[in-house]
Parts: C-alpha cells; structure tokens; sequence
C-alpha cells in the first residue's frame, strides 16, 4: 500500500480529489465506486471546485455508489442517494442515468444487489474505488464477521454503525439496522483504490488496515492483497506515529 500522510481532514480529502480528477481527465468515461458518510466530503467539495474553476468534465463519467439504507427512498434527506445528490451530482454536469445507487426501497433484495453486481461487470467493472473506513474496520457496510462476502448483499449494521451513523440522524432510533452494500468482490476487483482515514476515532482500524492479519473480523485487511491501494490519512488517524513523521520527513 502506499500511504500519504496528510495535516487534516481537509488536506486529504484535496489529495483524493486530485487523483481521482487525474483519472477523470485521462479517462473521460471512467466509472467511478463512490462512498458517502463524512469521510468523502471534503474530496467532493474539491472536485466540485474544479468543475466550476478549472473545468473538470463529468459527462462522461460513470459512477456506482458503494451502499444504500434498507427503509429509505432517495428523496429521504438521509438517504444516500440525497446525500450524492447534494454533495456532488448536483454540482457538477453528470448524467443522472450515469449515476448508480442501490434501490433502498426494494421489496426483492436479492434480485436487486444481484443486478447491480451485473451492472458493474456490464460497465467494465470500477477504474477507481473511492473508500472510508469505520472505526470497527468496516469498508462500505461490510461488517465484521467470520467471512468475506463476495457480492453486494444485504447486511445488517452493527451496533457500532449505528451508534456512529446516528450523528446524521434525528435519534439513534432514527438509524436503519440494514442496508445493501457492495461486496468486497467488486471492491476488489477496481483498478485502483484509495481510502481516506482522518480522526483519532480511526487509529485501530488504520493500524489494523496497514498491519493486522487479514481476517473478515477486519473487512478493511483484505484491501492488503489489492495492488494498487493508497491510504490517506491524516496525523490523528496515525496516531501521530513515527509514520506519520516518517511520512512528513520523506517529503
């Protein structure tokens, strides 16, 4: 893996949004795995940015959102496909019908998750995943658990998730306990993934990303056999470790 050691929250949501707007200008129809939550934020803000000020291109780009809340239309203010619209697709000139979002109100869940892996592979499969991690190591709503899932399924979210989602909600009762996510298979299978990681709340899970034993108790390990991973994080998400002042010194 290569890592990248940034100050802040806001510095390494600029370094995601770099590469992934080098890739979009190389690639002008490249399909993009996006993730919601607070990590990819500050990346959307940037890229926003450069289509207004440096003329960043979407029109062509594709893009499949990691996971969707079971119980939640699109036009709910929490959903994840409000969130996208808000953050991102309703900034920039992408196509909606290029934009994917798994259906959080289905009433056949399997069918569903598995047409959207059929949608991916008929894409050509992600030229880039966009990731955060959870504080329990979760990427996507991949929890831990005694294996990997290879296909977008549906899950039932940890009391950890709940507990940490529920800053977006009214309540903590207010949290749905499911949600289809991807599968690691898809996950896996993009040409290049970057993962952000910033906050003191992420020092296991970063700790147990760069170095733990790959196990599902630990979803995020896995990304360890990808050969193309760069992690961004920032000082707090390192522990303020000698990595990180390795890092700093290297450059």
């Amino acid at each position: 893996m290569k890592v990248i050691c940034v100050e802040n929250e806001l510095a390494a949501g600029q370094e995601a949004a770099r590469l992934i707007s080098a890739l979009i200008r190389l690639k002008p129809n490249c399909c993009l795995g996006l993730a919601t939550g607070a990590s990819p934020i500050t990346t959307y803000n940037e890229l926003i940015r450069m289509y207004e000020e440096e003329g960043l291109d979407f029109s062509q780009v594709n893009t499949f959102n990691l996971d969707e809340y079971i119980g939640l239309d699109a036009d709910h203010p929490q959903s994840y496909a409000y969130f996208m619209d808000k953050h991102l697709f309703s900034k920039v000139n992408i196509k909606k019908e290029n934009t994917h979002i798994p259906d959080g109100k289905t009433l056949r869940v399997d069918q569903t998750c598995s047409a959207y892996d059929k949608k991916i592979e008929n894409s050509g499969g992600l030229d880039l995943q966009l990731l955060g991690i959870g504080r329990n190591g979760h990427i996507g709503f991949n929890e831990p658990g005694t294996s990997f899932v290879a296909e977008t399924h549906q899950v039932d979210l940890t009391e950890d998730t709940i507990q940490a989602n529920s800053r977006f909600f009214e309540s903590e009762e207010d949290v749905p306990r499911a949600a289809i996510t991807s599968g690691m298979r898809s996950i896996m299978q993009a040409g290049r993934i970057v993962l952000i990681a910033t906050g003191e709340s992420k020092i296991d899970a970063v700790h147990a990303l760069l170095y733990g034993e790959i196990t599902p108790e630990v979803p995020a390990s896995l990304l360890q056999l990808h050969p193309e991973v760069t992690v961004i994080a920032d000082r707090a998400a390192l522990g303020g470790s000698s990595l990180a002042d390795a890092l700093f010194s290297a450059d």
